[in-house]
């Protein structure tokens, strides 16, 4: 008769593992926290909804073809740059890095889990504002083309706004991370180029918004779906953005 081994094995999960269980640990602490929600969710699911039942702000025959790329820009910000940011600098503030970053976790799974949760965290609000633009009346022009370049310039804007968001995270202190996160929210929501075609706004700041991201991103993301290509101009404005806030976010974030 074979005995069995029943001596402890004690060792650290793979590295898989390991990066998936703090991702669906990041996923679970910011469902849960209701401010988080309210910018992912609420805030773009109201603009949307009111804004595709008015034209009074929208110069535009079909407001759903302006407003609703521009919902999920602002989409693609609020969860990588504003809610990253905010969780980020508490975590920060109270030790958890520090300590998550000695663990066998290390410092590299610790941010894959952060980033693995906000694209999980996108891809569903992809699919929950895009359903709803649809169902409101939303019909683009190049619905394939512009899907495919959603997913592009979704990727380049996460890197962009995320490293922002981080380096915010990682040089402030919370409260100072949290009143400007939401500070540069409220100014990119009414005039960062997100909402609104960049040609709605005042001639002489046109060029100024075509240069940030949020102007890029969602002058992108319009043209996008309605010719089926965001220009050669805004992708390379949001990937200049995305290896210089990664570059800056890599060299002056401070783990504590």
């Amino acid at each position: 008769m074979t005995s069995l081994d029943l001596s402890p094995a004690p060792g650290a999960a793979s590295r898989l593992r390991r990066t998936w269980a703090q991702t669906a640990m990041e996923l679970k602490l910011t469902v849960r926290n209701g401010e988080q929600m309210v910018v992912t969710f609420v805030i773009p699911i109201l603009l949307l909804v009111v804004g595709s039942r008015s034209d009074r702000f929208i110069d535009s025959d079909r407001p759903l073809d302006v407003l609703a790329p521009g919902v999920l820009a602002l989409a693609i910000v609020s969860t990588s740059f504003t809610s990253l940011a905010i969780a980020t600098a508490f975590e920060r503030r109270y030790g958890v890095l520090k300590r998550l970053g000695a663990t066998p976790l290390s410092r590299g799974g610790l941010l894959a889990g952060k980033v693995g949760a906000v694209a999980i965290l996108q891809l569903a609000q992809f699919a929950v504002l895009g359903g709803l633009a649809v169902a409101l009346g939303w019909r683009p022009e190049a619905p394939v083309a512009g899907t495919c370049w959603l997913l592009v310039l979704g990727l380049l804007g996460t890197v962009a706004f995320g490293g922002l968001g981080l380096l915010l995270a990682g040089t402030l202190r919370a409260e100072a991370t949290l009143a400007l996160a939401n500070l540069v929210y409220v100014l990119l929501l009414v005039g960062g180029g997100l909402l609104l075609p960049l040609d709605q706004y005042p001639e002489a700041v046109r060029g100024l918004l075509s240069l940030l991201p949020s102007g890029a991103l969602g002058e992108g993301l319009r043209d996008a779906f309605m010719t089926g290509s965001p220009g050669t101009f805004s992708v390379a404005v949001i990937a200049a953005w995305a290896v210089g806030a990664a570059a800056a976010a890599g060299r002056w974030f401070r783990w504590e």
